[in-house]
C-alpha cells in the first residue's frame, strides 16, 4: 500500500486541467466516496497493525495534497484564467529558430584548426597579466613605446598589472614551465588603449603561434606560413615576406598575401597593390628563450601572429570591425551558412 501511495502522489502533483469540466472529473476520481483515495482508506483496515501508524499519516497526507492540488486548479478559473493563460509564459517560443557562431569565433576556430594539422596544441593564459610576461621576458626595453599608458590599460603600478596587449604572454608563460619541443598556438582576446573607429578598437582578437625545438629555421617557417595561407584563402593565394621589427622576434618579417578579391592584379582593397598584410612573424630572440629558462644554444625557434578580426575581414569583406562587438543580429545571421 505504502508503494501505490507514493504513486498516487507523484500522480496527483502532475495533474493538469484545461476546463472546469475536468477539475470536476479529476475530484471525483480521487477524493468522492468511490474515488482512489477513498478506496485506500477502505483498506486501511487490512493493514498490519505495526505499519498503521506509518500508513494511516500517508494517507492522510495524501488526501490533504489531492484536496489542494484540486483547490489550485479551481483557482486558476476563478481568478479568470483560460486555456490560454494556463501556458508556460517562460517557455521558449517555437518554433526555435538555431543560431549561428560568431563570425570570430567561425574564423578563429578554422586557424586553430590548420595549424592543428601541422600539430600544434591550443594553449590560454589569463587576459589580466603582468609586465614580466608581457613585455620584459619578450625583450621589450624599459622605455618601449608600447609600454607607455598610452597603448596599454594598466590596472596597478608597482608591481604592473595590465590587461595583456597580445597573446604572446601565453608563449613565455608556456616556455617559462616546459621544455622543447613545443609547438602551441595561443588565441585569445586582448586591449590596447586605443580610439575606436570602423579599422580600430580598444580590444580584438589575436591568434600566435610558437614552434621551438632543435634546429628550427626560417624555412620552417615560410613553409608553416604557406600551408596557412592556402589552406585559409585558397589555393592559389601567394605570400611574401618583408622585413620588419619586433622586440622578440630576430629576424623579423611582415607577412602579405596575394589580394583573394582581385586574385593580385590590384583593386580599391588592396589599394592596387595587388596584396594584403595579413600577420607579422619571425625568429625567436635568443634573449626570449634564455628568459625563459630554455637554453638558445641549443633550440631556436619561430613565431607568428595575427589579429582575427583582420582575418576575418579579408574572408568576408567586413569593412567596420566595430561591426563584430555591436551584436546586431541582423548583421550576424549572414554567418549562418559559415557555420
Amino acid at each position: 500500500m505504502i508503494d501505490k501511495i507514493k504513486d498516487l502522489v507523484a500522480e496527483i502533483e502532475a495533474l493538469k486541467a484545461n476546463k472546469k469540466e475536468e477539475i470536476e472529473a479529476l475530484r471525483i476520481k480521487y477524493l468522492s466516496k468511490k474515488g482512489e483515495i477513498s478506496s485506500l482508506f477502505n483498506d486501511f483496515r487490512n493493514v498490519p497493525a505495526e505499519q498503521k501508524k506509518e500508513v494511516g499519516m500517508l494517507l492522510n497526507g495524501l488526501k490533504e495534497k489531492a484536496q489542494s492540488k484540486i483547490n489550485e486548479l479551481k483557482a486558476l478559473f476563478e481568478n479568470g484564467a483560460g486555456e490560454n493563460d494556463l501556458v508556460d509564459l517562460t517557455r521558449t517560443p517555437y518554433p526555435v529558430e538555431l543560431g549561428t557562431r560568431h563570425p570570430i569565433s567561425i574564423v578563429k576556430n578554422e586557424i586553430c584548426e590548420i595549424f592543428g594539422r601541422l600539430g600544434f596544441s591550443i594553449a590560454e593564459g589569463p587576459e589580466v597579466e603582468d609586465d614580466w610576461h608581457v613585455f620584459s621576458a619578450l625583450n621589450f626595453a624599459e622605455d618601449h613605446p608600447a609600454r607607455d599608458m598610452q597603448d596599454t590599460f594598466f590596472i596597478q603600478r608597482s608591481p604592473d598589472v595590465l590587461l595583456r596587449t597580445h597573446t604572446s604572454s601565453v608563449q613565455t608563460r608556456v616556455m617559462e614551465h616546459t621544455q622543447p619541443p613545443i609547438r602551441i598556438i595561443c588565441p585569445g582576446r586582448v586591449y590596447r588603449n586605443e580610439a575606436i573607429s570602423y579599422r580600430a578598437h580598444c580590444f580584438f582578437h589575436q591568434v600566435e603561434a610558437l614552434y621551438v625545438d632543435k634546429n628550427v629555421s626560417f624555412a620552417d617557417l615560410k613553409q608553416a606560413l604557406l600551408f596557412f595561407a592556402k589552406e585559409m584563402f585558397g589555393a592559389d593565394t601567394k605570400i611574401r615576406l618583408r622585413p620588419s621589427y619586433f622586440p622578440f622576434t630576430e629576424p623579423s618579417a611582415e607577412m602579405d598575401i596575394s589580394c583573394n578579391l582581385c586574385g593580385g592584379k590590384g583593386c580599391p582593397f588592396c589599394k592596387y597593390t595587388g596584396w594584403v598584410e595579413i600577420l607579422g612573424c619571425g625568429m625567436v630572440d635568443p634573449n626570449v628563450l634564455d628568459a625563459c629558462g630554455i637554453d638558445s644554444s641549443i633550440y631556436s625557434g619561430y613565431a607568428l601572429g595575427m589579429g582575427i578580426e583582420r582575418v576575418t575581414n579579408l574572408k568576408y569583406q567586413v569593412k567596420d570591425l566595430r561591426m563584430f562587438s555591436e551584436n546586431d543580429q541582423r548583421f550576424l545571421q549572414q554567418f549562418e551558412a559559415a557555420h
